[in-house]
């Protein structure tokens, strides 16, 4: 299954889709969105800067890998890596420990 249809099978709405890093890059410096997940590779190149523009704006995110955690940038040593393929049960943890690092919204009385 798709990483997509996993998403979206957890019961969560996918924005967009990247495969490349200039669709990527532009995509995490002015899309809406609550959480980024990033494939530590690709099309061959560094997801880093993606991941700087996406930090950049206090957006979570976690990276995905069919090698774990290698090739992880070294400015994002420690962020987490889910190892592809993965069951859906163990994207939903990886989305919920993510959403939970969101800094709570306070409401502001009218």
């Amino acid at each position: 299954m798709m990483l997509a249809e996993m998403i979206e099978e957890a019961g969560h709405s996918v924005v967009a889709e990247a495969g490349d890093l200039k669709k990527g890059t532009a995509l995490a410096t002015h899309a809406d969105f609550d959480l980024a997940i990033l494939d530590i590779n690709l099309g061959g190149d560094t997801i880093e800067p993606i991941a700087s523009q996406i930090a950049g704006r206090g957006k979570p995110f976690f990276f995905v890998s069919g090698y774990g955690s290698s090739g992880v940038p070294v400015a994002f040593q420690g962020t987490p890596v889910l190892r592809k393929p993965c069951l859906v049960g163990e994207l939903q943890s990886a989305i919920d420990a993510a959403l939970s690092r969101l800094p709570q919204r306070q409401n502001c009385p009218p």
